[in-house]
């Protein structure tokens, strides 16, 4: 006896062989899970923790591991390929080029000069930050302030911000050896809040941030530089004394990673989030 099929046994059939290829193309499209990892600058990891989350939402089969250091530490481990990237508040090496690095600015950052909330120094001129930081002016009352001793926090050796701090601030003099040195931006504004007499510098994403923002502070004083401030205008205007480019680094050879994650800071909704920190590039 011949089979004839039925029309409920072809349309089964149907939905069989239809559900078998669903299957199918859906292992074929798992994208395959990928970690990514940042070091550098502890200045950029507020905005790097938004942007990663960010990106991991829209992908998420891409995961980020960060890890701190300092700009240079960063720059070393992505060179050595102990990192994927490298976050870096530092300026282009003339030789860069040649160690097969791309460096990419992703936003504008100030480096804002910060004092407890309770002191009424509000506007500093740069010698006498100089002064101040080399013990030429020992005393708040010789800045303006109510009197008493200056306690100094700086940065550790290498970091990014004490070289550029160092570097355009201090000229050939040098910081007093009675300065309180930090690991981290974090632990400055920590150290100003608790010390009424102390004065420090950090990036302003720590103290000039989103309000809605837990990296934003109230808890120190800004104090405005040659009569400037680092907002956001000054700092687009590059008219603030302490203006910086904020930058990502990836290996030249590792683009297609890489790059992905880079035009996305780059695009319109990364620039947004960038912008609650630092001052958007774009």
């Amino acid at each position: 006896m011949k089979f004839r099929p039925t029309f409920s046994s072809i349309l089964i059939g149907l939905f069989l062989l239809l559900s078998v290829a669903a299957c199918a193309q859906t292992a074929v499209v798992t994208p395959t899970p990928v970690t990514i990892s940042i070091a550098g600058s502890t200045e950029m990891r507020p905005v790097l923790v938004e942007l990663t989350g960010a990106y991991t939402e829209r992908h998420p089969n891409v995961l980020f591991s960060l890890r701190g250091g300092g700009s240079i530490l960063g720059e070393t481990w992505l060179e050595s390929r102990r990192a994927d990237l490298a976050a870096s508040t530092t300026f282009p090496d003339e030789e860069e080029g040649l160690t097969g690095l791309m460096r990419v600015p992703i936003g504008l950052d100030g480096v804002a000069v910060i004092v407890h909330k309770d002191n009424p120094v509000i506007d500093l001129t740069l010698s006498q930050l100089r002064d101040i930081y080399n013990g030429k002016i020992l005393d708040w009352a010789e800045a303006g302030g109510q009197p008493g001793e200056i306690g100094l926090v700086s940065r550790e050796d290498g970091s990014a911000t004490r070289m550029l701090f160092e570097e355009r601030v201090m000229g050939e003099e040098r910081v007093a050896l009675t300065a309180v040195v930090m690991p981290t931006s974090e632990d400055v504004v920590e150290y100003v809040a608790e010390h009424p007499q102390a004065i420090g510098y950090v990036s302003r994403a720590y103290v000039m941030a989103n309000p809605a923002s837990p990296q934003g502070s109230v808890s120190v004083g800004v104090v405005a530089l040659e009569g400037r401030l680092p907002t956001s205008e000054e700092i687009a205007a590059q008219s603030y004394y302490l203006t910086r480019p904020i930058f990502l680094l990836r290996r030249a050879s590792n683009g297609a990673g890489i790059q992905p994650f880079i035009d996305f800071v780059l695009s319109p909704a990364g620039q947004e989030i960038v912008a609650r920190y630092h001052v958007r590039i774009r």
